[in-house]
C-alpha cells in the first residue's frame, strides 16, 4: 500500500495531539517494516516545516512539506472547497490519513482519520471558538466520508458513535504508546524540595484551580510543580507558597520531571485518553487521577482516583498515594508495559488493509 499520512499538527510545538501524530507515525513505519510506502506530508509555513522536520527526526519515512504562506488558511479553504483532490499534490495513493487541521478531498483509496476527543462538541465552553468551528467541520466530514475512524480509547469510540452517529464497525481503537525515554531508570529532576507534579495545558478543562486548592490543604509538605504551556481564556493563578510554574516543557525533558516527583496528579475534567498518566507510571511515579470515566483506560487499576471537583478528595488521594507509593509504582509499571507505538501502528496498518479490501473488488 501507498499510505499518505498528514503531519500538519507537528507544525506547532508538540503537546498531546502532536505527540500522538509523531508516535503513531513512528509505530506505523515500524509495523510496515518496509513492506509499504509511507509518505509524511503537510502543507506548512516555513517555520512549521522546520518544526515538522525536527519532530520526525529519527523516523525513516519519506517527507514532503510544500511551503506555503498562510498555510492554515490555505488548508482550511481547501477543505471547505472540496477540490481539487489530494492526489493532485501527492500522486497515487491507497490510503489517505488526515489529521485535525484539514480534511481535503481525495479521488480514491481508503479515507481515514483520528479523533482524539469530542471536547469541542461535548463542552464548547472549554475550547477556543476557532477550535470549535474547525473541529466541528472536521468531525462532520469524517463521519460522512471516512472508511475507518481511529480513536485513542474505547470511551472516545463510544462518544463518536453517540454524538456523530458513526457505527462501531467503522471505528478502531488505537491506544497511544510510549517513547523510549519514558522509563523508571534515568535522571531525576531536582527542584530543591520534594514535589507533586502535574502536566497540563493551562486551560479550564485541566482543572488546575481545584488542584491548587488541594495543594493548600496539604500544609506545605510538598511543592506543586506545574508543567504546561498557555492554553486559552484566563489562566489559573500559579502562585502561592510552594507553587512552581515551569511553563511549557519539551516532551524529551518530561521523563526526568516525572522520575523526580513524589506523586503525579492529573485532575482533568475530561480527556480523550490521558497519556500523561501512563507516561508517569512508566517513569515509576505513583499517580492520583480524576475519577472521570474518560480516564479509566489510562489508569487501569494502578492509580488512586479522586473526584476532580473536590479539593479535599484530591488532597486525601495525594496523601494516600504517598503512603501506598511502592505498591502503586509496581502496578503502574506493569500497566504501562501494555502501551507501545508499535502496537498503535499495527492497529492502523491492519485497519487500512481491512478497509481497502472492498475497494479492490
Amino acid at each position: 500500500m501507498r499510505i499518505v499520512f498528514d503531519v500538519s499538527a507537528l507544525s506547532h510545538r508538540r503537546t498531546g495531539v502532536g505527540n500522538y501524530v509523531r508516535g503513531s507515525l513512528a509505530g506505523l513505519v515500524e509495523a510496515a517494516a518496509g513492506r509499504h510506502e509511507i509518505l509524511a506530508w503537510a502543507p506548512a509555513s516555513r517555520d512549521g516545516a522546520r518544526l515538522i522536520r525536527e519532530a520526525l527526526e529519527g523516523i525513516d519515512v519519506e517527507l514532503r512539506l510544500p511551503v506555503l504562506p498562510f498555510a492554515h488558511a490555505w488548508r482550511t479553504a481547501w477543505s471547505r472547497a472540496g477540490r481539487p483532490p489530494v492526489e493532485r499534490f501527492v500522486g497515487r495513493l491507497d490510503v489517505f490519513h488526515f489529521g485535525d487541521w484539514m480534511y481535503p478531498p481525495q479521488a480514491g483509496g481508503v479515507r481515514a482519520t483520528m479523533i482524539h476527543d469530542l471536547v469541542p462538541l461535548r463542552f464548547p465552553e472549554w475550547a477556543h471558538p476557532r477550535t470549535v468551528r474547525m473541529h466541528g467541520a472536521k468531525y462532520r466530514n469524517a463521519a460522512r466520508t471516512c472508511d475507518v475512524l481511529f480513536t485513542n480509547s474505547e470511551f472516545t469510540a463510544r462518544d463518536v458513535t453517540e454524538l456523530l452517529g458513526v457505527p462501531p464497525e467503522r471505528l478502531r481503537v488505537a491506544h497511544p504508546g510510549l517513547e523510549d525515554g519514558f522509563v523508571a531508570e534515568g535522571e531525576r529532576a531536582d527542584l530543591g524540595r520534594p514535589y507533586a507534579l502535574t502536566v497540563a495545558t493551562l486551560e479550564p478543562r485541566k482543572n488546575l484551580e481545584t488542584l491548587l486548592a488541594a495543594h493548600l490543604l496539604l500544609g506545605g509538605g510538598l511543592a506543586l510543580a506545574v508543567a504546561g504551556g498557555e492554553g486559552w481564556r484566563a489562566r489559573p493563578q500559579l502562585q502561592g507558597e510552594g507553587v512552581l510554574p515551569l511553563g511549557f516543557v519539551p516532551h524529551a525533558e518530561l521523563p526526568a520531571l516525572y522520575r523526580g516527583a513524589e506523586v503525579f496528579v492529573f485532575p482533568s475534567r475530561f480527556e480523550g485518553f490521558g497519556m500523561p498518566v501512563v507516561e508517569a507510571m512508566a517513569c515509576g511515579v505513583p499517580c492520583v487521577v480524576s475519577s472521570h470515566p474518560s480516564l479509566d483506560e489510562a489508569c487501569g487499576d494502578a492509580a488512586v482516583r479522586a473526584d476532580p471537583e473536590s479539593p479535599e478528595a484530591l488532597a486525601a488521594a495525594i496523601t494516600r498515594a504517598q503512603a501506598e507509593r511502592d505498591e502503586l509504582i509496581r502496578r503502574g509499571l506493569e500497566h504501562a508495559r501494555g502501551f507501545s507505538w508499535r502496537a498503535t501502528g499495527e492497529v492502523m496498518l491492519a485497519s487500512y488493509a481491512e478497509a481497502s479490501e472492498p475497494l479492490s473488488k
